[in-house]
């Protein structure tokens, strides 16, 4: 029976968070498992893990962040909308909060991202393949209009639009993960027309946030992928992200973005992920459904909606 014709991008993020992250992800990614990383530039491993990814010649996009650690940007000097008593971007959740609350300046916003792609440009010497955000802020309202400004300016054609199909009927996502993947949803979808009027491009499809960390699984992945296939017709031609958050466990104090490593880095779950990612089972599941792996800046990709 004819399938759609799959293109997957499988993108590893954080990369720069710490050297042993990193190094998984190097691994994943000679293995074919990985085709793409979006870089931290304000992590702890950032300038090593530029230099592995032009040793390596790893395609390399901007994880552009607003959330975790220290800024690269102007407001590293001062009190900005953007930072805590700390010094220290608002956390995950407490950006999100600031950001409904109208508590973040976005000029402020525009010159961080200014920042993190000049940094960008430092490190790896050439412009991002991609820009996504990390925690999916580059969605959020108001944050997204600016991130498309900003990406436009820099002449950065793909980013990545989190909105993962079915995810809400996941039922073996905590209550807690389930909500914050729809509320991601719901602020992509509203991201759509921001992210057109400036010219940005991205996968027809997304999936990995039902597939995040011990939640992971080459059957998970597998049905991510089949939901995101369902009523394309035979034949066609579609491209996909697989969001992917391999490696090896953080072993503090090394790691993060200026505050040390959280939780989540520290956990079996990124080795968990690198396992998956890189076993026969999920790669022969792939070949066998006819999906072919490849880079971000390979696709001949289409806004969402259109061809």
């Amino acid at each position: 029976m004819a399938r759609p014709r799959v293109r997957l991008v499988v993108t590893a993020d954080d990369f720069g968070y710490c050297p042993r992250r990193d190094e998984g992800i190097v691994e994943a990614f000679l293995v074919g498992a990985v085709t793409s990383v979006s870089l931290l530039v304000n992590g702890a491993a950032a300038e090593s893990a530029a230099e592995l990814a032009r040793r390596h010649s790893i395609p390399t996009g901007l994880h552009a962040n607003l959330s975790e650690g220290r800024p690269v940007g102007p407001a590293r000097h001062g009190a900005s909308s953007l930072l805590g008593p700390e010094g220290f971007f608002l956390g995950k959740m407490g950006f999100r909060e600031a950001v409904a609350a109208g508590d973040v300046a976005l000029s402020q916003v525009r010159e961080e991202l200014e920042a993190q792609l000049s940094r960008f440009r430092e490190l790896l010497g050439r412009d991002p393949t991609h820009v996504d955000g990390h925690q999916h802020v580059h969605v959020l309202p108001g944050v997204c209009q600016v991130f498309a400004e900003a990406l436009q300016a820099y002449g950065v054609r793909f980013t990545r639009l989190p909105l993962e199909r079915g995810v809400g009927d996941c039922a073996w996502l905590e209550a807690p993960a389930r909500a914050f993947a729809c509320a991601v949803g719901r602020d992509a979808r509203a991201a759509v027309d921001q992210f057109s009027r400036h010219g940005l491009r991205w996968t027809d499809a997304f999936v990995g946030l039902s597939t995040c960390g011990r939640h992971m699984s080459a059957h998970r992945v597998s049905g991510a992928l089949a939901r995101a296939l369902e009523n394309v017709p035979a034949g066609h031609a579609l491209t996909v992200e697989l969001m992917a958050h391999p490696g090896y466990p953080s072993v503090p104090p090394a790691g993060g973005c200026g505050e040390g490593p959280d939780a989540f880095s520290c956990s079996w779950e990124r080795l968990h992920e690198l396992r998956v990612l890189t076993a026969p089972t999920l790669r022969a599941r792939l070949a066998q459904d006819g999906v072919q792996l490849c880079a971000l800046d390979d696709l001949d990709s289409k806004r969402l909606g259109e061809g």
